[in-house]
């Protein structure tokens, strides 16, 4: 199996910015990305609030939903993987924002004719989780498809880290806006229209993708799957990525849930000021994406990594130990969510550039399939479990817990590999 020294010569110069401004099937798919992720904003924090606000639903119940939204990545990102890397990405992603909005404008509809119910809600939950498994393996090896080149890697994770953090900073707002004014299940035809938009893009594209590659003997989709697992587990770069990724999105996933058990609950916050402080602390997020390219060009892309992720996993230590007025508990809480974002922000665009520039073409869907497994795997995980930490414990006990748990996760990216690196892998 061949692996990437991590002290190779750098894929290109980190932060070289520009050619994808004349690549208009880049810009008209990062276009349709854009709306959608808006959208799916409001889908993020209206989905939980319709089951706390509109079912009085219990934190194992709140945790149990993000479980089912997230755990399809467990069961399926794998085989979604294998198979993606059989097929023309672009239809893929078509199929699936197809299903995602027709799922998601069924709660809107379902609520007006007064037939959701929790366990509608949870089942709608789980399928709109299936095909975000299945769009999201398919997206992030198509983009190499749109980019071309590889010394341009950087640039485009770039733009689409920076938007990203674009509606992270404003989406909870807007969010909360809407779920104030029409209702959280109503609000959710915004995300609806929004996957309206991005197929529009999507059929727009008309890149020609690389036929995959004729297997050269009857092909076994268990024998496809372990492919991309030995790959991943087996290289120098991409083991420790794999092995850190779960741990952060358990982290960011329980802290997010439980401070909306708490935020809601204990402090009695109203859903306008729970967007607030997500869209408030998102802006952390949007400067790290922004700074991310002319960081990776000072500094060496260990250091960047090194120091983004003890931001992801200390920033959290902030909101179980917050006391005071109101003015100062939400300073607080911006604080702490403003830390982990900008961290988050940085250290994706360096993740995701790690992985294109270490992964063969023909191996892109899998690769990606096994940390969607990973990462959203854990993060499942930190749904359910805060969920249940909660209604065992108290929600400020189970948060001061996780809160501790992560920071010393701090120990482990300080003795990962991926933190000694001092450029960018030699692409494959």
């Amino acid at each position: 199996m061949t692996t990437t020294t991590p002290t190779t010569a750098a894929v290109s110069t980190p932060g070289a910015t520009g050619e994808l401004w004349r690549n208009r099937e880049f810009l008209t798919f990062w276009f349709g990305e854009t709306l959608s992720l808006l959208g799916t904003q409001v889908t993020t924090l209206a989905l939980p609030l319709t089951a706390v606000i509109a079912f009085h639903a219990s934190p194992a119940q709140v945790g149990l939903l993000r479980f089912l939204q997230l755990v399809p990545y467990l069961g399926l990102a794998l085989v979604f993987g294998a198979l993606v890397d059989r097929m023309r990405r672009r239809r893929v992603m078509i199929a699936a924002n197809a299903a995602r909005m027709v799922l998601i404008g069924l709660i809107p509809l379902l609520a007006a004719t007064h037939l959701l119910t929790i366990g509608l809600l949870l089942g709608l939950a789980c399928a709109i989780g299936i095909f975000s498994v299945l769009f999201d393996v398919s997206w992030m090896s198509f983009v190499p498809t749109l980019v071309k080149d590889k010394a341009h890697y950087v640039e485009a994770n770039q733009k689409l880290g920076v938007t990203s953090s674009t509606t992270d900073v404003a989406g909870p707002g807007i969010a909360g806006a809407l779920i104030g004014a029409l209702t959280a299940p109503i609000s959710l035809v915004v995300d609806s229209t929004s996957y309206l938009v991005s197929l529009a893009t999507l059929l727009l594209i008309r890149t020609p993708e690389t036929p995959p590659a004729p297997a050269a003997e009857k092909r076994h989709l268990g024998g496809e799957i372990a492919e991309g697992l030995r790959f991943v587990l087996g290289h120098r770069v991409l083991r420790p990525l794999a092995l850190v990724g779960p741990f952060c999105n358990f982290s960011m996933i329980s802290v997010w849930t439980l401070f909306l058990l708490y935020a809601v609950r204990d402090e009695g916050l109203p859903a306008g000021l729970v967007g607030l402080v997500f869209s408030a602390s998102s802006i952390g997020g949007l400067v790290g994406a922004a700074l991310s390219g002319a960081l990776l060009k000072r500094f060496r892309t260990g250091a960047v990594y090194a120091v983004s992720m003890t931001l992801v996993f200390a920033g959290p230590l902030l909101i179980p130990f917050a006391a005071g007025s109101r003015p100062v508990l939400l300073a607080f809480f911006v604080a702490a969510f403003f830390l982990s974002y900008l961290g988050l922000g940085v250290a994706n665009v360096v993740m995701v550039s790690l992985r294109q520039a270490s992964t063969p073409q023909a191996l892109m869907g899998r690769m990606n399939a096994a940390f969607r497994t990973l990462l959203f795997g854990g993060g499942s995980l930190g749904g359910l479990i805060g969920g249940y930490l909660a209604g065992g414990l108290g929600t400020h006990t189970a948060l001061t817990g996780i809160a501790i748990g992560s920071a010393l996760m701090v120990l482990a990216v300080a003795a990962s590999p991926v933190s000694r690196l001092k450029a960018m892998p030699a692409a494959q």
